[in-house]
């Protein structure tokens, strides 16, 4: 009998057809799963099923998908086409999620609370890192749990200080809750994760180097560098699209396909510029989007805002289901080092315990120069200490840690990472909706109060206007008196910032007057 012929590379033609059909039965496989998580999820909104959100119900299908491949004859094939990679997450599920969230975020609301945003998302998440890294290495030193070396904990406190709220979010919109509560999460949580990126691969850099405590400051120089480099690319890019597309012309009928192909297009190449140049792709693109949707949005023509509004939101709502599925599906293939529970279990405890430093420290900070009508309410605080679920971001970011680390500490990390997201979604998600209704802030029309703007009602505070916090002008005690002279000095040169807009930016980047430019004005 004839034997085949090999291929000019040595492969087996026969070898080739089998890697083709596993490869078609992982794709396969991968889109029964996004339907089935769609389906779930239509059919959990429908009835109101806030015991396991979508983004749960997502993560359990990877999970069980996964056990089943693991215990079947298919593990080694599926699992060539179903690994999690971090490389893939980075470069192409991330992009579109954090993009939408920059693009979709509300501006009365977010501008509103501005400085408390920045407040919880940049102090508190340096906070929280911090603590939670001193919290494990105090408790290895302790003998409470496995012993890592300092810089690795920080490096775990800055990955698993990293929050994903889609399932509090969607929650909130679906019972309804107070718009500044949902926009003090929302923004937190998109800021935090370019935050906690930062923070983490500045102290990957500082553990190659081997670095002693006089790189401290470098440490900081470096992150404050990456920080605002990143944040300048993504507002560069984004005005440049907007005075493209204000003087190119492409607003007609005939040029929409090609109007709609440079708008998706900016946005990527934010992110690719500056994670080319080293700095963060995921603070680039965020501000990318908030700048494109303020000035580049109202360029474009009718049909175009329309297509690309949709455009975003479907791949975002596709990269953040497939998120979950992947993430599920890699939990149960990969290899976890469950030996170290007490890691696992105190690691759980000190990131509740730093998410609480992180959140009523800067709740207490930010009241403390804000009129009484204008403070954030104890309940919300609560809501916000309680949605701290920690996700995709985490996960990715614990993958990573087993290239950065040796093998038993990654391996470590990673596996107590697993378990803080499976309980942290599953656990924290589905009971969100009590927790809620427990608060008492469930029951406002979400929609329309971002559409009306803020009113004092029995369930909102009045947020204040574009600050931290306006300042009492009774309280003038020696202590505080010239922190606060500052802070009203903040609040003239953000109320400056408006006028700037209004009167300068928007006319010269869009085709609007000052008077109705942008969106949400």
């Amino acid at each position: 009998m004839e034997e085949l012929p090999m291929s000019p590379a040595g492969h087996d033609p026969q070898g080739q057809v089998k890697q083709q059909q596993a490869a078609g039965v992982g794709i396969l496989l991968q889109i029964m799963m996004l339907v089935l998580s769609f389906v779930l999820g239509h059919v959990l909104r429908r009835h109101r099923f806030h015991y396991l959100p979508e983004a749960s119900g997502s993560l359990l299908i990877g999970l069980i998908v996964g056990v089943l491949a693991n215990i079947s004859d298919t593990e080694t094939s599926i699992r060539t086409w179903f690994n999690f990679h971090e490389e893939f997450f980075f470069l192409f599920l991330l992009p579109p999620i954090i993009f939408q969230s920059g693009f979709s975020l509300q501006p009365k609301p977010f501008f509103s609370n501005f400085g408390a945003i920045v407040t919880f998302a940049i102090i508190g998440t340096f906070v929280a890192s911090v603590v939670t890294g001193g919290l494990v290495y105090l408790g290895g030193s302790m003998y409470l749990m496995y012993k890592l070396p300092f810089v690795e904990c920080l490096m775990f406190g800055a990955l698993i200080s990293a929050t994903d709220p889609v399932t509090v979010l969607s929650i909130f919109q679906d019972v309804g809750t107070d718009v500044n509560l949902y926009a003090l999460v929302f923004g937190e949580s998109v800021l935090n994760d370019a935050m906690a990126i930062s923070l983490y691969r500045t102290m990957s850099l500082v553990n190659r180097q081997s670095s002693s405590g006089e790189h401290f400051l470098m440490v900081v120089i470096r992150f404050l560098e990456t920080f605002a480099g990143s944040m300048s690319a993504g507002v560069g890019v984004g005005f440049t699209s907007a005075l493209l597309f204000k003087y190119a012309g492409l607003d007609t009928e005939n040029l929409q396909n090609l109007e709609c192909c440079l708008f998706v297009l900016f946005p990527y190449f934010s992110y690719m510029l500056a994670e080319g140049v080293g700095l963060s792709g995921i603070v680039s693109i965020l501000f990318t989007g908030i700048v494109m949707k303020r000035y580049t949005f109202s360029n474009l023509s009718e049909a175009s805002q329309s297509f690309v509004s949709s455009f975003f939101h479907l791949i975002s709502s596709l990269a953040e289901t497939f998120t979950f599925i992947y993430m599920g599906f890699d939990i149960a293939m990969e290899q976890h080092s469950w030996s170290h529970v007490g890691f696992i279990l105190f690691s759980i405890l000190f990131i509740g315990v730093a998410r609480a430093v992180n959140v009523f420290g800067c709740a207490y900070l930010v009241n403390l120069f804000r009129q009484d009508n204008q403070k954030i309410p104890m309940k919300h605080q609560k809501a916000l200490w309680y949605s701290g679920l920690r996700g995709a971001m985490a996960f990715a970011l614990a993958l990573q840690s087993l290239h950065d680390l040796p093998e038993g500490h990654g391996q470590i990390i990673f596996t107590a990472t697993t378990a803080i997201v499976v309980v942290t979604v599953l656990l924290i998600g589905g009971s969100t909706g009590k927790m809620l209704e427990a608060l008492e802030v469930v029951g406002d029309d979400l929609d329309d109060s971002m559409s009306e703007g803020f009113e004092e009602s029995d369930h909102r505070y009045v947020p204040p206007p574009f600050s931290i916090g306006a300042s009492s002008d009774e309280d003038t005690s020696s202590s505080g008196s010239r922190f606060k002279m500052k802070l009203k000095e903040f609040h003239k040169t953000t109320t400056s910032f408006t006028a700037l807009d209004k009167n300068f930016l928007t006319p010269f980047f869009t085709t609007n007057s000052g008077d109705g430019g942008g969106d949400g004005e």
